[in-house]
């Protein structure tokens, strides 16, 4: 009778085992093809009581400990691109949209000109047409500069903006300093949208248009070549050039920014497939014998009891080994390499608009150590772009008295800056472990700093 019962439990054991192993590929499969949004949840497999509590614990710990490794790594990435919403090229692309705005400012100047020029009241009519002129050419004007920055097309707008400036010109009174304005606005709007023959032929056409169409006025029936006629055409030819230049540097950057980010995640799908490729070289073998052997001991276990229990402890054996394997890769992958870190975050906090000092020192600092080093950086960078203003930063490594020596020091103190986050009591705490101290506090008497120092033994001395 007792032999019948462990015959069905070891049965039943073996039938759980390739289930759990296609769970596994799943999973695997899942997380190496694209990288998970929404954390990690994979389904659970619905495994018996025939497991051992022993089994249970070891399975979750190491699904603790690679659960907890993604999450890590989501919330860094979170914090950068956080950052990257506040970052330079988003402040240059508001900066490039204003610096597009002087041809609209021209026009405005031009419309105003035109009103302190006109002896009398102007009729109320005249005035409403004008505002209305106006308006129609700010918006399609801000539609040509939304248009070039975005890098879309927008004829219709230089089209329609066009015909409205003419009729302007043809329809409203003014001088060549009021409405002939209109003409060197609008070049400066279309510049932004044609290429170099249609910039030159813009220019030409609406300093020729401004000239022609515009009563002289004070400059007499045919306007002689003087110093505001020269002013004009330099205008006229000034402003579409330069707001090219303008969009020309922006496309620049935006272009620079596109090819960094290509290249990083070009980097994460590179490190994801050598991860897949490490992990398939470590216990692809392992699960692939287990999944031969559990089928053997299903085929054995209405045959020959106790064969079929030696190929399930044969299993078991061979599952631990996968599991120390994958314990073990896992802790390799958390290790940090310092001067990567440390060439990171100085790129992260000079993104910012932090000017970062670094120095370290020639000897070569033990891999746990720098790997903790390296962790004390990447939290006080975060609290720099989090917690202050600061416009300095310097990272200071030093070897000295049998202990690594690590300071990072800003001018961006704050009242807040006395109390210590979470992120600094853990960090604390890790130090600690490693038998050092951490500190956080102000840095030099009246200078407004605030300094983040971590002393830990070398490796001889702990």
């Amino acid at each position: 009778m007792q032999t019948n019962s462990d015959a069905e439990g070891t049965r039943r054991l073996a039938r759980l085992v390739p289930s759990a192993l296609s769970h596994v590929s799943r999973v695997l499969s899942g997380t190496f093809r694209r990288p998970a949004r929404s954390g990690l949840r994979p389904p659970r497999p619905d495994l018996s009581e025939s497991v051992s509590p022993v089994t249970r614990t070891a399975a979750g710990t190491a699904a603790g400990t690679v659960a907890g490794t993604v999450a890590g790594s989501g919330a860094r990435r979170g914090l950068l691109k956080r950052r990257r919403k506040r970052s330079t090229v988003d402040r240059l692309r508001r900066s490039t949209v204003f610096s597009l705005l002087v041809g609209l400012f021209v026009a405005w100047a031009g419309f105003t000109l035109r009103f302190g020029a006109t002896p009398g009241m102007t009729p109320v009519f005249l005035v409403i047409v004008d505002l209305s002129g106006m308006a129609a050419f700010s918006v399609l004007y801000m539609r040509m500069i939304r248009a070039a920055v975005a890098g879309t097309e927008a004829m219709r707008e230089i089209v329609v903006s066009g015909l409205l400036v003419l009729v302007m010109l043809l329809v409203l009174d003014g001088e060549l300093w009021s409405l002939g304005l209109l003409t060197a606005a609008w070049s400066s709007g279309a510049a932004l949208l044609l290429n170099r023959a249609g910039t030159v032929a813009a220019s030409v056409g609406a300093a020729a248009v401004g000239l022609l169409l515009v009563p002289p006025g004070s400059f007499g029936p045919i306007p002689e070549p003087g110093p505001p006629i020269v002013a004009y055409l330099v205008m006229a030819a000034f402003l579409p050039w330069a707001n090219r230049f303008q969009l020309w540097f922006w496309k620049v950057v935006r272009s620079a920014e596109a090819g960094k980010e290509a290249m990083t995640r070009l980097a994460v799908t590179e490190e994801r497939l050598r991860f897949s490729r490490d992990l398939h070289d470590l216990v692809g073998h392992s699960l692939s014998a287990i999944a031969i052997k559990s089928e053997v001991a299903v085929k054995l276990s209405g045959i020959d009891a106790e064969r079929a229990t030696t190929e399930m402890e044969e299993v078991r054996g061979l599952a631990r080994e996968a599991l120390k394997e994958i314990r073990t890769a896992v802790r390799g992958y958390r290790t940090v390499d310092l001067d990567a870190e440390l060439r990171s975050m100085t790129a992260v906090l000079e993104a910012d608009g932090v000017r970062c000092t670094l120095e370290t020192p020639g000897e070569r600092i033990p891999e746990e150590l720098a790997t903790l080093l390296a962790w004390v950086v990447r939290e006080g960078t975060t609290n720099v772009l989090r917690h202050s203003s600061a416009t300095r930063c310097r990272i200071t490594i030093v070897l000295r008295d049998g202990a690594a020596v690590l300071e990072m020091t800003n001018d961006g103190v704050s009242a807040a800056d006395g109390r210590g986050g979470t992120g600094l009591a853990g960090l604390s705490e890790r130090v600690a472990a490693a038998g050092g101290v951490l500190t956080a506090g102000a840095g030099r008497a009246g200078a407004g700093e605030f300094r983040l120092r971590a002393t830990v033994p070398l490796e001889g001395e702990r």
